[in-house]
């Protein structure tokens, strides 16, 4: 086994787990603002139609994506035991319980109450129906945990003792009461949120400047920005307090997010824009704004943190040698294209309050606003794929933080095994996102009292507007 083939064998895990997560991040999200449309209209009796066309409309999208998704996550599971059966050896003890768990608590109950909500509709009861889409919203929400909580203790290891040369679990407790997972599942749980906000916000936005369905589309507007707000400031606290932790528990990935190549001073500046020169170990252009470094790292203005270089030989005195400093350039730019990209939904999720709030209704013929709902639809997903490769490019070299090595975990695969692999993945999964992306644009544009022949370009929907509703309506 060459270094190439650890390099292939790293860029293929990479490349699932972003494809996966392209459409997890917006099952996850949408899942939970459905069960809240479908509560609307459950609650809101005179308005119960336009509660049940938002809540079928919506559904419809979310159980496309649902749909060609699903696949993407048992292939991701495979490849622990195809490209890293040593990693799989080592941790198979303690690793394959929340993944376990997450298939019997979360999988099974997200699929049989997703048949029982959408093709039970017209014959269930109100209440029925309702339970159902939230035990489905539950289910994505465990479903999360558990995988989190997976990759959490891959970060900082807990609960476990090494026994020659695998680890076994000796505390299930101290996994589950992991911080480190709690804050990534917190962090993950607002950016799946904003992902499906800003997707409500984008199709309800995209619709009122065509005026419509106006009743409908401006209410799940309202409800899409209340979660953009929640969702975006979430995100940004989680997140903020995840880059915090990073300085005592990964402090090699937190100088890489900042590219400080020597211990900072106190107060300590915060690099904005830097070039970095990872062969000679230094940036050769660095603008920094004074005192920043130190607020974003302590909450006060004095502090410092320890720099690439010292780290590097404190490792070394410790686990022996090795090269312990991750891709700079990839962390430090991936870093701040994500916290960019989560200051513009902020600022996107309270113009839009600011707005409904000032103009007091009239929020629907702020056309220069629904303009700019149509861009920032894909903002979330950059910014999620920006902080997975943050949070997995600045732990490396190891895959179990200070246990285990990329170069220890990989299985022992010739290149062309792994190379036709990789060929094989990118053609399925960029199938795969090219029908997902087509089936929701063509959907979404359709709308609610879409054409028929626009319909047949789609999946297979409902009629949104006739007798979907059927339960409200009667007990109306």
């Amino acid at each position: 086994m060459g270094p190439d083939v650890l390099d292939l064998s790293r860029f293929q895990f990479a490349s699932t787990s972003i494809f996966h997560f392209f459409f997890v991040s917006l099952t996850v999200g949408l899942a939970f603002l459905i069960a809240v449309m479908e509560t609307m209209a459950f609650v809101h009796r005179d308005r119960a139609q336009i509660y049940g066309n938002m809540t079928n409309f919506f559904g419809h999208l979310f159980l496309i994506n649902f749909a060609v998704g699903v696949v993407t996550g048992i292939v991701q599971e495979f490849q622990f035991g195809m490209n890293w059966s040593q990693y799989s050896k080592f941790v198979g003890n303690i690793f394959g319980v929340p993944l376990a768990l997450e298939v019997l608590m979360a999988f099974f109950l997200e699929s049989t109450f997703i048949a029982l909500w959408w093709f039970g509709k017209d014959r269930l009861r109100p209440a029925l129906r309702l339970a159902s889409i939230w035990l489905v919203a539950i289910g994505t929400q465990i479903s999360a945990f558990w995988i989190v909580l997976a990759n959490g203790w891959m970060h900082h290891p807990v609960g476990y003792e090494v026994v020659g040369d695998q680890a076994f679990l000796t505390s299930f407790s101290q996994v589950v009461f992991n911080y480190k997972a709690w804050l990534y599942f917190l962090h993950v749980q607002g950016s799946a949120w904003s992902v499906a906000a800003f997707f409500v916000l984008g199709i309800s936005a995209y619709h009122l400047l065509r005026k419509q369905d106006v009743e409908v589309f401006s209410r799940s507007l309202r409800i899409g920005l209340v979660f953009a707000v929640i969702g975006s400031v979430f995100s940004a606290t989680s997140g903020h307090r995840a880059a915090q932790v990073a300085r005592y528990d990964q402090p090699m990935k937190f100088a890489a997010m900042e590219a400080q190549w020597e211990t900072s001073k106190s107060p300590a500046p915060w690099s904005a824009v830097a070039i970095i020169n990872e062969k000679e170990q230094r940036n050769t252009f660095n603008v920094e704004i004074p005192y920043l470094g130190s607020l974003l790292a302590y909450n006060r203005l004095t502090g410092n943190y320890e720099g690439l270089i010292p780290l590097q030989e404190r490792y070394e005195r410790e686990l022996g040698p090795g090269n312990y400093i991750p891709p700079v350039a990839w962390v430090y730019w991936n870093f701040r294209i994500m916290v960019g990209i989560g200051m513009l939904m902020l600022l996107a999720a309270f113009g839009g309050a600011f707005l409904w709030w000032r103009r007091r209704g009239r929020l629907n013929d702020t056309r220069w606003y629904l303009r700019a709902l149509l861009f920032t639809l894909p903002l979330p997903w950059i910014a999620n794929f920006c902080g997975w490769i943050t949070t997995e490019m600045g732990r490396q070299p190891f895959m179990v933080y200070g246990l285990l090595t990329t170069v220890e975990g990989v299985s022992a695969n010739s290149y062309g095994e792994v190379l036709v692999g990789l060929i094989g993945l990118w053609i399925v999964y960029l199938a795969l996102i090219g029908l997902d992306i087509y089936l929701l644009t063509v959907t979404a544009r359709a709308g609610i009292h879409h054409k028929p022949e626009a319909q047949m370009l789609a999946a297979p929907a409902p009629n949104y507007a006739g007798e979907g509703f059927q339960g409200y309506e009667r007990r109306n």
